[in-house]
């Protein structure tokens, strides 16, 4: 809150004030009266904590003022040395909320600034209800609609999981790992791994569970995308606003992310990209399960399985000052660390064929099957994007090519990438075929194969995975072939 607070001790202000400010609230100091008056009427203040005697206006006299202002009224805290029953008489008479005795108790002080707090809040949303009720009324019946589309479309992302299959030993370990975690709401858990691999995947299994159930939760699951919000709107964006909190907010303010995930998972994707001065707010978000919005008085429970998940390395980013130590720790209580596609690359083929399964359509004779060359140049590939990647790929070369077998010419993008990966010479050479005439007695075929070959590999500098690229074969039908021509 903004707390006006005015004493013409100057020692005995500026304790009540540092006080007040580690509680979190704005204050306000003046020495007298008629100062308190002047920044009362030039500003807004639900709060007023004042002293009884001062000079030239007392505090009673102070508050008799403020009591005849229009608008909205603050609430009014006085405190005297010279305490008696007749001055707390006459206090409270005069319309002041509360009464206390210097020197001032900070656990008296701190429990009247809550109450005060919940008292302005319901002031302010009664004053809504009772201005505005059709608008407000109109908005809750819109927000509701949104709430039930987006459930709809929760379900039907549910049911896109259900297509996703885990080939390899460390995709099902982390699979299980993350059911194991769905259990448990409160356990927050950091999802880390190189982009593409499928971080929200994981997330979507924590908070769903096992895709074999029949899902009888129908809870939240909101992501929010770190990296895409700028600084200054995230606080809004992921605790919402009161009315009026800041030069251009909605006049009925806004609910965050947060107030959406209610009883579901909140998914923070790309966390290491939170502001500094807002990870100690998501600290406490995680610890104590509260918080305010931006502008608000009303202390806010929330029950939201945290997950946050990364491509960024958060440890070299707590050495470097711009993540804090506690929040990362807190983050990893549940830790998944997903390896890339290149780390696993029995997952590669059965990835590929799924793909492609997905993106054939209702052809059921499309890529039916995958030739050698192409399964070699698949599993020859780095995969910087990951299962992302490889997906895309699948999807470019359904909508591209129609035909039974995967092969090698399907992939040419992906053969540039890896030549360029594998730092193929720039003085590879072309392989010419000049005056070629056919004998009139015939020739040895297999001899005429072996001598491409050996053409190929010369031009590729000796590279043999480049050189049987160019051919359009794999590297096992490539060392096949040298292999029967060596032992003629």
């Amino acid at each position: 809150m903004n707390i006006l607070l005015v004493d013409d001790d100057t020692r005995s202000r500026a304790g009540v004030a540092k006080f007040l400010w580690e509680m979190g609230h704005h204050v306000t100091e003046c020495c007298d009266g008629e100062e308190a008056y002047a920044a009362y009427t030039a500003g807004a203040y639900p709060m007023v904590l004042s002293d009884i005697k001062m000079p030239r206006m007392s505090g009673i006299e102070l508050l008799s003022r403020i009591a005849v202002l229009p608008g909205k009224k603050a609430d009014v805290v006085l405190f005297t040395g010279h305490g008696d029953m007749g001055t707390a008489i006459q206090a409270l008479r005069a319309g002041a909320y509360d009464y206390l005795l210097k020197p001032i108790n900070v656990e008296e002080l701190a429990a009247i600034t809550d109450r005060i707090a919940e008292h302005q809040s319901l002031l302010s949303e009664n004053k809504v209800l009772t201005e505005r009720f059709s608008d407000e009324v109109k908005a809750a019946t819109e927000e509701t609609r949104q709430e039930l589309s987006r459930l709809r479309r929760t379900l039907s992302q549910v049911a896109g999981l259900e297509n996703i299959k885990f080939f390899s030993k460390q995709m099902q370990n982390i699979v299980q790992q993350a059911q194991k975690y769905h259990t448990n709401r409160s356990i927050p858990v950091l999802i880390e791994g190189e982009t593409g691999v499928g971080k929200e995947i994981i997330a979507r299994i924590i908070h769903y569970g096992d895709m074999a159930e029949e899902k009888k939760e129908q809870t939240p699951f909101v992501d929010v995308n770190c990296a895409a919000i700028t600084g200054n709107l995230f606080e809004s964006e992921l605790f919402g606003y009161d009315p009026g909190a800041f030069t251009g907010s909605l006049t009925k303010g806004q609910k965050g992310k947060l107030d959406m995930a209610q009883g579901g998972t909140l998914l923070l994707d790309e966390v290491g990209e939170i502001p500094l001065e807002l990870q100690g707010k998501l600290l406490r978000v995680i610890q104590e399960k509260e918080f305010y919005r931006v502008g608000g008085l009303k202390k806010i429970h929330t029950d939201v399985r945290i997950v946050c998940a990364t491509n960024a390395n958060l440890e070299e980013r707590v050495e470097q000052g711009t993540f804090r130590k506690d929040l990362y720790f807190r983050l990893k209580v549940g830790h998944v660390l997903i390896p890339p596609l290149r780390e696993r690359r029995e997952d590669i083929i059965p990835l590929t064929e799924m793909f492609l399964r997905q993106f054939a359509g209702k052809k059921a004779d499309r890529f039916r099957q995958i030739s050698d060359g192409a399964a070699d140049i698949l599993l020859t590939h780095d995969w910087p994007g990951n299962v992302r990647e490889l997906r895309n790929t699948m999807e470019w070369v359904s909508f591209m090519y129609d035909d039974a077998e995967l092969k090698p010419i399907h992939l040419v993008n992906l053969q540039k990438n890896s030549q360029s990966a594998l730092n193929v010479p720039d003085n590879v050479q072309t392989v010419t075929l000049e005056h070629f005439s056919l004998p009139a007695d015939g020739f040895s075929l297999e001899e005429y194969n072996d001598w491409i070959i050996q053409q190929a590999i010369e031009a590729c500098q000796g590279n043999k995975t480049v050189a049987a690229m160019r051919l359009g074969i794999s590297r096992r039908a490539l060392y096949s072939r040298l292999k029967k021509a060596r032992g003629k």
